[in-house]
């Protein structure tokens, strides 16, 4: 891979010093100014919150101004305070939006530290701030994330609690000033009416009603008027694949698909797609958290790879999204980490089974032929076949039990889920069914005589990825290794060689810490992996690949710094489903024109079916 195309020079000269990695000052300014935002924003907060602890020139000259200037300044300076600690990680994050908001809020800011809290040094801060971020205007230029109606209702249930427990404290915070002794449930009354713009049961003297009445007043309407906008402002949608982009991909798949198991499935519809200058090579991603995720080697031409991945990167400065890569082959993450200075860390393994050294005979493979004999004894019989000579009532009973049989409502998957069955889109795809006649006496099912099926994505020319198991859950144990084995042993007829089964993470961990002489290290770290597939299929799936006796390849995952490691593990765990952040069922509203992944839903391997998960 030295030695590059004369057509690819221009992709890959450029990312050799990567611009990022020349100086600290691109991350080090927008750092700086996020945390001054939030200290500044506490400072305004603490102000409109606290009453004024000392008499001042400023005190003097604020008695003469109207009456509701001062109250209306605490009242301000809570708003203020608050919409800052809101926009410091915008800030962080170079969004050119948060910059002209804190331009705006800050010398309103300004005047009410001086007017009501009379602090000089307060505002000497903020216009400290003031004047940094538009010395440095030009690096926030970072354009918007994507957009969801979610964060509306987070917005309404964070906030608003924020507002409540602010609250609290503000009609708490004059006690001298007070009427009486009020109660706690008083207080919280008075608080609740406050937000909702009413007078509450407590009096107060020395016109501080006022200075209450208003920022109680501000908080309620901030909450309300920041949850309408997440609610109705226009959405700005993810990246979706366009028809332009799924034919592109097509062509490079049907050029080098035959180089990564994991090439087919950036056909996702929800993925969107960088190419290379010459069109060559392709990265496809989703951004989730501000992560931009992508999955698997680029597509296309290794030599054209440096060019998509320096777009990627281009893409991912312009927004200020995270970039990583999840599930990379070896010579993906030399590339990616050669390019762009990035790391990598093993992630688990894959299993690769070679058809042509697969066998049922042997004493390794026992247990597998014995379960297999079992189940046919009983009555059940396989068909393989590819998805386009199914009959379309036959593919539409298949899709539908398939829907059927998941477990949840959520689906699950990203780096090795499609997301559908199409015969006309995916018609080289492969189907592998079990089926099991009624009985005298008995109905058959709702789906005929169909109990389990399993479903292969092409993987070039003369090979297959598994990319989902489901089953009948009336069905025998060792569906999924009945049709495996089915699969493999039509293999040939198919002109198939190589099959792709599931991903097993952290494989190597668990072989090398039940072998003897593991280390205390690796010996509690396979402990730990051991203990969290009680939830995840960590250690299950590792010994069920294993049954089939296959090779293993190693997978990735690139990150820029290992900061970002847990913000990427999140944005990961979302993408593949274990973590949902979406407004309730009941509330959503779905878009028919939407389309809606198809992942995998992982079970337990004991009992029901095993899907292939990343």
């Amino acid at each position: 891979m030295s030695d590059r195309l004369d057509g690819e020079k221009s992709e890959t000269v450029a990312w050799r010093t990567p611009r990022w990695l020349r100086g600290p000052r691109p991350e080090a300014v927008p750092g700086v100014v996020g945390t001054a935002g939030v200290i500044v924003g506490l400072l305004n907060l603490l102000s409109g919150v606290f009453a004024r602890f000392r008499h001042s020139r400023m005190h003097a000259l604020a008695e003469v101004l109207p009456g509701a200037v001062s109250p209306l300044a605490a009242a301000a300076s809570i708003v203020v305070g608050i919409l800052l600690l809101l926009l410091a990680h915008g800030l962080k994050r170079r969004k050119r939006r948060a910059w002209m908001a804190a331009v705006a809020l800050l010398p309103v800011g300004i005047a009410a530290q001086l007017v009501y809290r009379h602090s000089v040094c307060g505002a000497a801060l903020s216009m400290a701030l003031l004047v940094f971020l538009v010395r440095h205007r030009r690096e926030f230029a970072a354009l918007p994330d994507p957009r969801s109606r979610w964060k509306a209702l987070a917005n309404f249930v964070v906030l608003g609690g924020a507002s409540f427990g602010i609250g609290l404290v503000v009609v708490s915070s004059h006690p001298a000033k007070t009427v009486g002794s009020p109660t706690l449930w008083e207080r919280v009354q008075h608080v609740l009416w406050g937000l909702f713009g009413f007078e509450g049961p407590i009096s107060y003297t020395h016109h501080v009603d006022y200075t209450v009445g208003y920022s109680l007043g501000a908080l309620g309407l901030l909450t309300v008027a920041t949850t309408a906008y997440l609610a109705f402002r226009p959405e700005h949608p993810a990246a979706r694949l366009t028809d332009d982009d799924e034919r592109q991909l097509r062509e490079l798949l049907a050029k080098h698909g035959a180089r990564d198991s994991l090439g087919y499935f950036a056909l996702r519809r929800d993925k969107g797609a960088v190419f290379s200058p010459t069109g060559k090579a392709a990265v496809c991603y989703r951004v989730i958290s501000g992560v931009m995720l992508a999955s698997g080697d680029p597509i296309g031409d290794v030599e054209a790879w440096p060019g998509a991945i320096e777009r990627f990167m281009e893409e991912a400065r312009a927004h200020s999204w995270t970039p990583a890569v999840t599930g990379c082959s070896e010579t993906g993450g030399q590339v990616w980490t050669r390019e762009t200075g990035m790391d990598a860390l093993e992630l688990g393994d894959e299993a690769i089974v070679d058809v042509a050294d697969f066998t049922l005979a042997g004493r390794a493979m026992r247990n597998v032929r014995q379960m297999v004999k079992r189940i046919e004894r009983n009555g059940y019989r396989t068909q393989v076949r590819r998805v386009r000579d199914l009959e379309p009532a036959e593919l539409a009973r298949i899709q539908q039990a398939a829907d059927a049989w998941r477990d949840t409502d959520t689906e699950r998957g990203f780096s090795m889920a499609l997301g559908r069955i199409d015969a006309v889109a995916d018609g080289d795809a492969v189907i592998a069914t079990a089926h099991l006649s009624a009985g005298e006496g008995e109905e058959p099912g709702p789906y005929g005589d169909l109990k389990a099926m399993q479903h292969f994505v092409p993987w070039g020319d003369s090979g297959i990825s598994l990319e989902l198991m489901r089953r009948d859950r009336s069905a025998d144990p060792g569906m999924n290794e009945l049709l495996i084995v089915a699969a493999l042993q039509a293999a040939p007829d198919l002109k198939i060689k190589q099959v792709s089964l599931n991903f097993a993470v952290f494989r190597s961990s668990l072989e090398r810490g039940e072998k003897l002489g593991a280390g205390p290290v690796i010996r509690i770290w396979r402990g730990m992996l051991i203990f969290l597939s009680r939830w995840y299929q960590i250690e299950s799936l590792y010994k069920f690949n294993d049954k089939f006796r296959p090779r293993w390849e190693p997978r990735f995952v690139v990150f820029r710094n290992s900061r970002d490691i847990p913000r990427i593990g999140l944005a990961a765990l979302q993408a593949e489903g274990y973590l949902e952040l979406s407004l309730p069922r009941v509330l959503r509203r779905r878009k028919a024109a939407e389309p809606q992944p198809c992942a995998h839903l992982p079970e337990p391997v004991d009992a029901p079916a095993v899907e292939r998960v990343a």
